[in-house]
C-alpha cells in the first residue's frame, strides 16, 4: 500500500512539473543569476573561512590539592650484615 501511494505521489509531482508552462530565459537572466550566485557564494565562504574554529565547550578544570606535608629527618637503625648502623632518614608523609 505504502508503495503504491508514494508511486502515485511521484507521477502525480512529475506530471506537475511538466504541465507548469514558464517561459524561456533570456542571456541576461541567465548571467545575473550567475553573477549573484557567484557574489553570494563569495559572501557565505568568507564568513565561514573567517569564523572562528570550534574547539569544544568549557572544560572543568579543579583546584590544586593542599600542599604536601613538610617532610623531617629521622634517624633509623639498621643491620647491614656487620652490625647494628645508625643513619638519618627523610621521612615525608
Amino acid at each position: 500500500m505504502k508503495k503504491t501511494l508514494v508511486a502515485a505521489l511521484t507521477v502525480a509531482t512529475v506530471a506537475g512539473s511538466l504541465v507548469t508552462a514558464t517561459p524561456p530565459a533570456k542571456a541576461g537572466d541567465v548571467g545575473a543569476g550567475i553573477a549573484a550566485g557567484l557574489i553570494g557564494g563569495a559572501i557565505v565562504g568568507g564568513a565561514i573561512a573567517s569564523s572562528r574554529p570550534a574547539y569544544g565547550g568549557p572544560v572543568y578544570v579543579a583546584e590544586p590539592g593542599p600542599p604536601p606535608p613538610p617532610c623531617y629527618w629521622r634517624r633509623e637503625r639498621y643491620w647491614d650484615g656487620y652490625g647494628w648502623v645508625v643513619r638519618p632518614v627523610r621521612v615525608c608523609y
